[in-house]
């Protein structure tokens, strides 16, 4: 609990940095990855929009967000479906989901369909969406034309405490020769090759901050490790995601990505490793290299 409240108390020192861009829309040939913060993106794959772990909320309950969203919801495209890895309340927001299905409500007429880790279905339930859809490790959906799988994690899935039931993990997005790998949150494990053999995303969104204390490793992983685990997955660019937004951990906000770029240089992949300013966008098409907003 003491180290809960310095986390808090930390959270609210400084001010809010950081100003939302307007959403940048790519071709249904192109895919589009806009980093929002934290673990949130919108991404922009076979014509469709989707939103993974959108969270808008400046607070979670007392602990506050250090930088804005790179996003507004209101100047957003209408959704598709949204994405949810598990049920942290850094990744599932309630207010942040009933907001996403008025705003598409409005703009279309016909609320977004929602997908989410087994277990996890009644906590999204009763806020609007078209359908909810649940899987678990290595099953996969068809939604809104998109072949959607969840991915094993090391990590962990209960919403309070004893809530042990609910399921957690990542996902990979298919559509055509356009493929984005999202990790959710997790440790490093061997899982990573095996999701490289078997979907062979070409994006992957890894996370890279809430390492230190050490003991946190066993959920998170290091900037080296998120490396090592994109190396193993394959994907042809990395864009690093769970750092600079909450204080989380004890590691200066400043650190993670210090470390991810150094350990890049270390290795000779420093052209393959994206980092994205929130509200920034990727956007890549099959045969040529990113470009970005």
């Amino acid at each position: 609990m003491g180290q809960l409240w310095r986390l808090v108390r930390e959270s609210h020192e400084q001010p809010l940095m950081g100003e939302p861009k307007q959403a940048e829309l790519v071709s249904p040939g192109e895919t589009g990855v806009t980093f929002i913060g934290h673990s949130s993106f919108f991404l922009q794959i076979g014509g469709r929009n989707v939103l993974v772990d959108p969270v808008f909320a400046n607070r979670l309950v007392v602990l506050r967000r250090q930088r804005r969203p790179g996003l507004r919801i209101s100047e957003m495209p209408p959704i598709d479906v949204v994405l949810v890895t598990h049920a942290h309340m850094d990744h599932l927001n309630i207010a942040s989901l009933r907001r996403v299905v008025r705003a598409t409500r409005r703009a279309r007429g016909r609320a977004p369909e929602i997908l989410v880790p087994h277990g996890v279905d009644d906590l999204v339930s009763q806020l609007g969406f078209r359908t909810v859809t649940t899987l678990k490790w290595w099953q996969e959906a068809e939604i809104a034309g998109l072949r959607i799988t969840m991915t094993p994690c090391r990590h962990w899935g209960a919403r309070m405490f004893k809530d042990t039931h609910r399921h957690y993990g990542g996902y990979v997005l298919q559509s055509g020769q356009q493929s984005i790998y999202h990790s959710g949150d997790t440790a490093y494990f061997d899982g990573f090759a095996e999701i490289g053999r078997r979907l062979a995303p070409r994006i992957a969104l890894l996370p890279i901050g809430a390492y230190y204390p050490d003991t946190y490793r066993s959920v998170h992983t290091s900037p080296e490790e998120a490396v090592r685990g994109f190396m193993e997955v394959g994907a042809r660019w990395m864009v690093p995601m769970h750092y600079g937004t909450f204080r989380l951990g004890r590691e200066p906000m400043d650190e993670p990505l210090q470390r991810l770029r150094a350990e890049a240089v270390r290795l000779g992949i420093a052209d393959k490793v994206k980092v994205l300013e929130e509200g920034e966008t990727l956007r890549t098409a099959s045969a040529v290299g990113p470009r970005h907003s």
